[in-house]
């Protein structure tokens, strides 16, 4: 087994270790606190080719292969996890979607724009009522002639004020349970669509999470992606996806941690000495090292077998929980080993610590994960 990364991976993963040291690391800070949106930094990453990573070269992407797109995500994570989450949706929950489900023509039309960083896009599935249980759609669309009029209320939709697509999950049959949602891709300067709030939150506060409204918004059957009914199916098979990049986010995310920790240990004195020469503190960092490489283990082999066109459900899963619990845990030693100084804004685990908490919760808890897991492992 080679382990090593080709000269490609590594020329791509040192172009964006370079742009995110030069252009992001110097605003990381300022955009956390404020809340402000990285406008010049995603059109930058569209330039780059950075928000579609594995979309076909023929339908405007960069072509490049899953571990690809994970190398991407983490490095962008390792210094700004916002920008991590907004690629990531853009390239997974987007992208992928389109070019798996979508018609000629709406890769075409949709998908070239958004893989060549022209449009951006957003996914919205969870409502109010229906999170985990992303069966309880209340969000509809009812058809009219050559049709579709929408209404509902959708939540938690990143990239939602600024996307320009979404792809959108609503009921088009409630008799029928999940086998009665369909997807949508909703041009968001039409009609009906609206931005309600954007989200105040704990974390990843550059990238904005929006609830958006549907006021009967009339949407063509040319918008629908698939058939009508594939809905349910069409988000299982994308979050699968998804999940590799927010495992890819948790694990820059822990690399950031470790190595702002690691940094200030050296320099950070005690009795005398730097205090990583205490074993306390060694160990920690020693286990901080030894989990975020299990992680990156992981993350890669799911994304190999997505490369391989083997299953990789159970190993998404495994990676995206045990990367996400990684960040965490990491993160939380590395406000430790700052002692006070962990817990001001000065110094970057803070922010570390708070961007983790999400890696545990979207596209799927930590306890779906398991469960997703437990069934794939008990069946047959």
């Amino acid at each position: 087994m080679d382990f090593r990364l080709n000269d490609d991976q590594q020329m791509l993963r040192d172009m964006v270790r370079q742009f995110v040291e030069k252009e992001a690391r110097p605003t990381v800070a300022e955009r956390d606190e404020h809340g402000i949106w990285p406008d010049a930094l995603v059109k930058q990453m569209g330039e780059l080719g950075l928000l579609g990573v594995a979309v076909k070269e023929e339908n405007g992407g960069a072509g490049l292969d899953y571990i690809s797109y994970a190398i991407v995500i983490e490095e962008l994570s390792r210094v700004d996890a916002s920008l991590g989450v907004i690629a990531s949706v853009n390239n997974s929950l987007v992208c992928y979607g389109i070019e798996k489900f979508g018609t000629e023509e709406q890769k075409r039309e949709i998908l070239a724009p958004l893989a060549t960083g022209r449009t951006l896009g957003a996914f919205s599935l969870s409502e109010p009522g229906a999170g985990s249980d992303a069966a309880a759609q209340k969000t509809t669309a009812v058809r009219d002639g050559d049709f579709y009029v929408i209404n509902g209320v959708k939540n938690w939709v990143t990239n939602g004020d600024h996307a320009d697509t979404i792809v959108l999950m609503a009921m088009t049959d409630a008799s029928k349970g999940v086998k009665g949602i369909t997807a949508f891709l909703i041009d968001t300067h039409q009609p009906g669509c609206r931005v309600v709030k954007v989200e105040n939150k704990l974390g990843i506060r550059s990238a904005h999470s929006s609830q958006m409204a549907y006021d009967d918004c009339r949407v063509s059957v040319s918008q629908r992606l698939g058939e009508e009914g594939q809905g349910f199916k069409i988000a299982m098979t994308i979050l699968n996806a998804g999940r590799i990049g927010i495992a890819a986010q948790a694990l820059g995310i822990a690399q950031g941690a470790y190595e702002a920790a690691l940094g200030y240990t050296k320099i950070r004195e005690q009795f005398g000495k730097p205090i990583h020469e205490f074993q306390a503190v060694g160990f920690t960092l020693a286990d901080m090292a030894t989990r975020i490489k299990a992680a990156r283990l992981l993350v890669y082999e799911a994304a190999w077998r997505k490369d391989q066109g083997l299953d990789y459900v159970k190993d998404a899963a495994m990676a995206k929980v045990f990367a996400s619990e990684t960040a965490m845990w990491t993160a939380t030693k590395a406000v430790q080993l700052h002692g006070s100084n962990g817990y001001s804004k000065e110094y970057p685990v803070e922010r570390f610590f708070r961007d983790a908490k999400i890696t545990e919760i979207y596209e799927g808890t930590s306890e779906i994960q398991r469960l997703v897991i437990s069934r794939e492992i008990t069946r047959d």
